[in-house]
C-alpha cells in the first residue's frame, strides 16, 4: 500500500476533523499531493492540492474551512475541516501525482 489515509468520522455540523495521509519517502518527495472526496451518486471531486513547494488550491465550497498541509520529512499530507457541513459528508482519498490513490475514509457530518 503507497498511500494510508485516516482521521475520518462522524461530526456535527459546525465541528473539526482531521485527515491525515502517510505514504512512502519516494511519493511525497516527488509529487503534487491532493485531497478528493466522492459523496453516494456523486461523481469523485477534487478538495484540495499542494505542490511539492506548497502551493495549494482549494475547491471553492471549502476554501476559509478547509486546509490542507504536507510534511514531506515525515511522508505525511493532513486536511484539517473546520466548520463541517452536512454537505461535506464523503469518502475522501488522498492522491499522490497523477493515479497514486489512497483507500478512501468516511467523513459524514451530521445536521
Amino acid at each position: 500500500v503507497q498511500l494510508q489515509a485516516s482521521g475520518g468520522g462522524l461530526v456535527q455540523a459546525g465541528g473539526s476533523l482531521r485527515l491525515s495521509c502517510t505514504g512512502s519517502k519516494g511519493i511525497f518527495n516527488l509529487f503534487t499531493m491532493g485531497w478528493y472526496r466522492q459523496a453516494p451518486g456523486e461523481e469523485r471531486e477534487l478538495v484540495a492540492e499542494i505542490t511539492r513547494v506548497r502551493e495549494t488550491n482549494y475547491a471553492d465550497s471549502v476554501k476559509g474551512r478547509f486546509t490542507i498541509s504536507r510534511d514531506n520529512a515525515n511522508n505525511r499530507l493532513d486536511l484539517q475541516m473546520n466548520n463541517l457541513r452536512p454537505e461535506d459528508t464523503a469518502v475522501y482519498y488522498c492522491k499522490a501525482g497523477a493515479d497514486v490513490w489512497g483507500q478512501g475514509t468516511l467523513v459524514t457530518v451530521s445536521s
